[in-house]
């Protein structure tokens, strides 16, 4: 006989995040979830995994692998789908695994589903739903007029920039399994609390040739003059460290499979790509590079290529605490 038991777990630091508890039991293991049951555009669903098998049940290399994929579904469409990875099991008779798909910054009112599949072995699959809420969020807008030089980075169409676009890109949606560098929820890149921008804002820019665009702001802006230290959220692994055209000196730090930190504009960097990094470690100093129309850090975290607000990760958003 399987079934599904469901609790309230804890709340979370500040910014609202819940975490709730799943239990599914059967005869061959049972399997406990924690995760943020809260659906917000702009935020992350993050789901925390063990599965526990009988102590008397030996493992060995003909044990099939267990497998698992987290899905968000409007109207019974998949809109948002990744598959778990391991973490370093505590118990030998405990798998661990965890997951975080993005929430779209986009996300209108509807139907929305977090559903698990989970694979035990070829035969044994099992898919469930857990109980969630949707909650709304507003963004603001705001109108920038740019100068000649802003203009002229900004409607750049150059093979440059649009070789450096692809790049960035080719790394955001790259997502390595074994790549579990810090499970710890993230720091602030700086000590300011001096905001000029939120991700999600909705801009439109003014051009000097009478020209405008419309676009979405992925990252919060500090307000912090040029030479302000800039360190970095979470342990990981630097993957780029260079300069770029719209973005200025530029660093991108790993820290999860497809998660990943931005920090756009500064005036020098301090470290290289390849480099490890622990969280708090100097990864450069703040600046006006790239598209600015002053000195600001501006500090990106995406999942899966997708744009997260940077403060969903301030809690212990992978529930290692817990």
């Amino acid at each position: 006989m399987k079934k599904i038991l469901l609790a309230l777990f804890c709340l979370l630091q500040f910014n609202l995040i819940f975490a709730f508890t799943a239990k599914y039991e059967s005869e061959n293991y049972n399997l406990n979830v924690t995760y943020n049951e809260v659906i917000t555009p702009g935020d992350a669903i993050f789901v925390r995994m063990n599965i526990t098998t009988p102590k008397n049940h030996k493992k060995s290399k003909n044990d099939p692998e267990k497998k698992a994929t987290l899905q968000l579904l409007q109207d019974k469409k998949v809109i948002e789908s990744a598959p778990f990875y391991s973490l370093k099991s505590r118990k030998a008779n405990v798998t661990e695994m965890l997951c975080g798909i993005p929430v779209s910054l986009w996300l209108k009112e509807g139907n929305y589903t977090i559903r698990i599949i989970y694979a035990d072995s070829d035969t044994d699959i099992n898919t469930f739903v857990l109980p969630s809420r949707l909650v709304m969020r507003s963004f603001p807008e705001e109108v920038i007029e740019l100068d000649d030089r802003n203009t002229s980075i900004k409607t750049d169409n150059s093979p440059e920039r649009a070789a450096q676009i692809d790049k960035l890109n080719n790394i955001l949606f790259t997502t390595m399994p074994s790549d579990v560098f810090s499970l710890k929820k993230f720091t602030t890149p700086t000590e300011s609390q001096r905001y000029t921008a939120y991700c999600g804002d909705r801009r439109t820019y003014l051009y000097t040739n009478g020209k405008s665009s419309t676009s979405l702001h992925y990252g919060n802006d500090y307000g912090v003059p040029t030479g302000t230290e800039v360190r970095s959220c979470a342990a990981g692994k630097v993957v780029m460290a260079e300069n770029r055209i719209s973005t200025g000196w530029s660093v991108v730090v790993e820290h999860l499979p497809g998660l990943y930190s931005l920090y756009y504009h500064m005036s020098e960097l301090s470290v290289k790509e390849g480099d490890m990094v622990n969280q708090g470690q100097l990864l450069g100093k703040s600046g006006a590079t790239g598209l600015a129309t002053g000195p600001h850090l501006h500090w990106e975290v995406r999942l899966n290529g997708s744009a997260v607000r940077p403060e969903f990760f301030l809690n212990d958003f992978t529930f290692e605490e817990d």
